[in-house]
């Protein structure tokens, strides 16, 4: 890929990858047909598919944008190592195993390596509401006969631990109430596709909780419509930044980003809200800003790779703290790689913006290393290799598509 100019044209921003994969682990809760829509042709979504299949789901993928799910109740609550070290989501069938089948044992999960992420918020949550673990060996085994409502309050607003605790509490006797819960979109939308299924649940998008559970047999299959992924929407953002011009990103939900959008004007990128998503217009050359990643509604630490990236070529000097995961600066070697004038102190990055990168070869790390790799390599000047693109496969659906279609001269090789 190279830098030739400005982005022009329309760019549909598909269903969330971090929403889709949960929606998917909580079918596992009730007999029936499901239908999700709005699904993203990414690498993830068979991969849990085939998790589901292995422990007792018909899953069906044959047409895209759409996946059918058959539960017909005839679960297998095991989780085997070979499926669960492919994705890190596969922790989201703890949950609705748990509560369903009354036993669960599954392999500790993986995904993207950018530091630890334990699941102790997971295992307090559901022991509070009765359940019995054992961890050992690499794995995790729970048994419950009916969990019971607890009040739980989290030390920090953990998303899988929120969405674990979440599915669980449906079927437990009496009233669970999560305190200081995540708010994300992605949970929004695992609350309204249960709710849809027969669900009790109050607050969603506020950080308290309130699930009244019910009994097995009064929950049903649904269909739903996956939310956009904001963080693919934030991405084409980024591209258009760094290369000027001006994207209509069909199906974004500016609401979703809206703290983002909110650095995004101080670094001088212009925003339109339309009636069918957000017009992005870039600036002559962005402006430095400081940045902090914090729990929803703050600034996600995914968005953070991507914004290091369009700080690279920045008017200014920015300091961007990571208050997450304090090990997510791997990709920043890469960046420096391409020109990139980047120091990293502790859990803060301090980024001297260039007027331009320079092209070379640069590893991709994780899903959102590599699209950082990407938007960086839009603002350098000649070619720009990238290698390790599965990882961007696992999180983004077309990319390279959807950016040739708008201008961007970038071409996939498999190899």
């Amino acid at each position: 890929m190279r830098h030739v100019g400005p982005l022009r044209g329309e760019v549909v921003v598909p269903g969330a990858k971090n929403s889709v994969l949960k929606l998917m682990a909580a079918s596992l809760l009730t007999d029936g047909v499901f239908e999700i829509t709005n699904v993203p042709v990414i690498v993830d979504v068979p991969i849990m598919a085939d998790l589901l299949i292995a422990i007792g789901l018909d899953v069906r993928l044959d047409e895209p944008g759409i996946i059918t799910i058959i539960n017909t109740g005839n679960l297998t609550p095991v989780a085997p190592f070979e499926l669960v070290e492919r994705i890190r989501a596969s922790i989201n069938v703890l949950g609705p195993l748990l509560t369903r089948c009354g036993h669960v044992r599954l392999s500790m999960p993986g995904g993207d390596d950018f530091g630890t992420r334990p699941i102790d918020m997971h295992i307090a949550g559901l022991e509070a509401m009765g359940a019995t673990f054992r961890v050992g060996d690499g794995y995790v085994e729970a048994t419950a006969e009916r969990l019971h409502g607890a009040e739980i309050t989290f030390d920090f607003p953990s998303v899988g631990a929120t969405e674990n605790l979440l599915t669980a509490a449906v079927f437990a006797k009496g009233v669970t109430t999560i305190h200081n819960a995540a708010r994300e979109p992605e949970i929004i939308d695992l609350c309204e596709f249960l709710i849809s299924m027969g669900a009790q649940i109050d607050g969603a998008g506020t950080s308290t909780l309130v699930i009244v559970g019910v009994e097995r047999d009064a929950l049903h299959a649904c269909e739903h419509e996956t939310v956009p992924d904001r963080i693919q929407a934030a991405t084409y953002i980024a591209a258009c930044a760094v290369s000027g011009g001006e994207l209509d990103l069909l199906n974004a939900k500016p609401a979703h980003m809206a703290m983002a959008l909110s650095r995004f004007t101080d670094m001088g990128i212009e925003f339109a809200a339309l009636p069918y998503g957000l017009r992005v217009t870039a600036p002559e050359r962005l402006r430095a800003a400081d940045i902090a990643t914090l729990p929803y509604p703050g600034i996600a630490t995914d968005y953070k790779p991507i914004i290091i990236a369009m700080l690279a070529v920045a008017d200014g000097v920015a300091i961007v703290t990571e208050n997450l995961y304090p090990g997510r600066f791997r990709y920043v070697e890469e960046l420096v790689r391409l020109g990139a004038d980047i120091r990293i102190d502790g859990h803060h990055a301090i980024v001297r913006g260039v007027p331009r990168l320079a092209g070379t070869h640069v590893v991709s790390h994780d899903i959102r290393a590599g699209a950082a790799m990407v938007v960086a390599g839009l603002a350098a000047e000649g070619m720009t290799t990238i290698t390790g693109v599965h990882h961007i496969d696992r999180g983004y659906e077309n990319l390279v598509g959807r950016l040739k279609s708008v201008g961007a001269e970038i071409t996939r090789y498999d190899v």
